[in-house]
């Protein structure tokens, strides 16, 4: 079985929506991956200024597969969402951007990025990483 390498974009004041997509992942037993991102339990740490964490962001978001990305209306507003949607297209990666669970609108600037969009759904995200990646 293929081992997805995933960085998973996420605001920290809604750090829940990363730690259940985490779970929703996880409990499939046909899906593998390996978590690259950056939640607050496990945060980068030397980092003094800004550019040193955009190059530590960088280093984490390179190996992987595919950056998801949780497209609330605030990731909008994320100048770190921003700047990891920036570090993606830079380095070539599938973006994917995840609806929230009810949302009815997600950020523009998350699809605009964005190689596909997919509900929240397990079947949904899943299907999304394996049909844009590459086995």
């Amino acid at each position: 079985m293929q081992t997805y390498h995933l960085f998973i974009s996420h605001s920290w004041n809604y750090a829940h929506a990363h730690d259940n997509l985490v779970r929703l992942l996880s409990a499939q037993p046909d899906f593998s991956f390996k978590n690259f991102s950056v939640p607050p339990h496990n945060p980068i740490v030397g980092a003094q200024t800004d550019a040193q964490l955009a190059q530590a962001i960088e280093n984490k978001i390179r190996p992987c597969s595919a950056v998801l990305i949780m497209a609330g209306m605030y990731s909008t507003y994320s100048t770190w969402i921003n700047k990891e949607i920036e570090i993606a297209k830079r380095l070539g990666k599938v973006i994917i951007a995840i609806k929230p669970f009810g949302a009815e609108r997600i950020s523009s600037v998350v699809r605009n990025a964005a190689h596909a969009e997919c509900a929240w759904s397990t079947k949904s995200i899943i299907n999304a990483i394996r049909q844009h990646t590459a086995v």
